[in-house]
């Protein structure tokens, strides 16, 4: 016996040591032995990582202890829910149906004159006040007024809604658009 060991063995013969410094992090043996078959696993797939001659005890140990840390991490970050109490309760709305009339809008938008788009969009999307729009694009109050009125009417006829109350209630546009 006086040949070396090889890299296998001597992580083998770790395994005890390794699965005692677990079960001192986690206080329950089938954590530890959890533990200790993830950190084997990450120091085998790393194998080419580790450098002979140097100290493979506490390369492992500390692979182990990083390990128990992250997942100690993970844990803090979940909720519990055994029941499926909280899960139940969580909702998010259908995005598709917003989706598509985004693209109604936008093909909408794209059909208006230039000056009457981009009227509406400052004024209906970006909050801005006739009096800033007319300011932005350099013309009166009045022209800015007429074409936001004129962009409303003409987006209307082409999306076939009567109202601007027909669109907000199907939620096809914001009601921003319509302010």
């Amino acid at each position: 016996m006086t040949a070396t060991l090889s890299w296998r063995d001597q992580v083998v013969d770790l395994i005890p040591a390794l699965r005692a410094f677990a079960w001192s992090l986690s206080h329950n043996g089938s954590d530890a032995d959890d533990l200790v078959q993830d950190t084997l696993i990450k120091a085998w797939t790393n194998r080419e990582k580790f450098e002979p001659g140097t100290n493979l005890r506490a390369w492992l140990f500390t692979i182990l202890r990083n390990t128990y840390y992250s997942a100690l991490l993970r844990r803090r970050r979940e909720v519990r829910d055994e029941a499926g109490e909280y899960a139940g309760a969580l909702k998010t709305p259908p995005t598709q149906d917003w989706s598509i009339a985004m693209r109604s809008l936008q093909a909408a938008l794209q059909k208006l004159p230039a000056e009457h788009r981009e009227a509406l969009i400052l004024v209906g999307a970006a909050g801005l006040s006739y009096e800033e729009v007319a300011e932005i694009c350099g013309c009166a109050l009045g022209t800015i007024k007429s074409r936001v009125n004129r962009a409303r009417a003409r987006l209307l006829k082409i999306m076939e809604a009567e109202d601007a109350n027909d669109l907000m209630a199907s939620e096809t546009l914001p009601a921003a658009a319509w302010a």
